[in-house]
């Protein structure tokens, strides 16, 4: 448990506007945050705090592109399939006559 000197600020920027889910798109607390802040003890407003950076990091960081993975997976060659012959480079002359399994 850590002693706090000082009151945990609010993190109201003053935007005060909701999206669909009730967080506010200023300071991305949900409805019962901001209602009860007073309410709160230090800790529970450091935690929200925390919630509410987490809430901003999902929504202003872009999301993961599927279509790179997709575009990713498709490079990588199948060791169950037979090689296709765009992807064999006959340009270096290997010899492997000697090579027994």
């Amino acid at each position: 448990m850590q002693l706090e000197f000082f009151d945990v600020p609010s993190p109201c920027i003053g935007v005060c506007q909701s999206d669909d889910k009730g967080q506010c798109l200023g300071c991305f607390r949900t409805r019962d945050e901001r209602l009860n802040w007073l309410s709160l003890t230090a800790n529970q407003r450091q935690k929200v705090i925390k919630r509410c950076l987490q809430r901003k990091n999902r929504k202003t960081k872009p999301a993961k592109s599927k279509v790179a993975e997709v575009i990713v997976e498709n490079k990588q060659a199948s060791l169950f399939e037979a090689p296709s012959q765009s992807n064999i480079d006959n340009s270096s002359d290997v010899d492997f006559g000697d090579f027994e399994l």
